[in-house]
């Protein structure tokens, strides 16, 4: 079943990406808003790649493109360092119900003139189970969990399945969005050599308006990962 979901989520052409957002609706949607099918594209650029509580590479450009309709969503992310060989592409599959939300990845990090296609143990298979509350109170809470990879395996080989268990609030103050994180690790695996805290997250988003029709959205995030020792300031722009 996992070989089947990972060759479902791997590349087979490539896609062009461009920093804009497209709505795409078919005849009768209208009606029937669940029936939208949404195209969205779009970019960051960060001044440092940190997931998780751990860093990854520094200024980065991360795009993304996603489509979604009747609750599922399929999409592709991907992080190239400006220095580096370092190049990730990720594949999802996801859907969401009453707040519900269950999902399966694909992570390849290998980067730059490794194998792609043939080194399935270079590929990270993830689940991920997740719930947020009504708008009122918009509290998120997720579980993943690692499946596969080679990079998940202690001395002798044996799989870690490392968890990550995140809690993210976010809210709003004037015209700036924040949104609070923990993500705590409940035993030893990637995230750290034993149980704890993988990374406490505090970001800041402001929208430049650059126009009278286009603001561009900028951010910060201030990351304190216990688990590996260590702190980040992140400056991002999203396209």
């Amino acid at each position: 079943m996992i070989k089947f979901i990972s060759k479902l989520l791997s590349p087979k052409t490539c896609v062009v990406f461009t920093f804009l957002t497209i709505t795409v609706s078919g005849y009768g949607q209208e009606d029937h808003p669940e029936r939208k099918l949404n195209l969205d594209v779009g970019a960051d650029l960060v001044s440092a790649y940190v997931w998780r509580g751990m860093y990854q590479a520094g200024v980065s450009i991360q795009p993304t493109l996603s489509l979604s309709a009747l609750g599922f969503t399929i999409g592709a992310w991907g992080s190239t360092d400006f220095s580096t060989p370092f190049k990730e592409i990720d594949f999802y599959l996801s859907y969401e119900i009453s707040g519900f939300t269950v999902g399966i990845a694909d992570y390849w990090w290998n980067g730059e003139g490794t194998s792609y296609f043939i080194d399935r143990g270079s590929h990270h298979i993830e689940a991920t189970l997740g719930f947020t509350f009504p708008e009122k109170f918009p509290l998120s809470l997720e579980i993943n969990t690692l499946l596969t990879g080679d990079e998940d395996k202690d001395e002798v080989c044996k799989k870690y399945f490392s968890t990550n268990i995140s809690a993210s609030f976010p809210f709003s103050v004037k015209e700036i969005d924040f949104e609070m994180g923990i993500g705590v690790s409940p035993r030893k695996g990637m995230y750290g050599d034993k149980a704890g805290i993988a990374a406490i997250t505090a970001k800041a988003t402001k929208n430049l308006q650059l126009s009278a029709k286009y603001a561009l959205p900028v951010y910060v995030e201030l990351i304190f990962s216990p688990a590996q020792d260590n702190a980040f300031l992140v400056f991002g722009v999203r396209f």
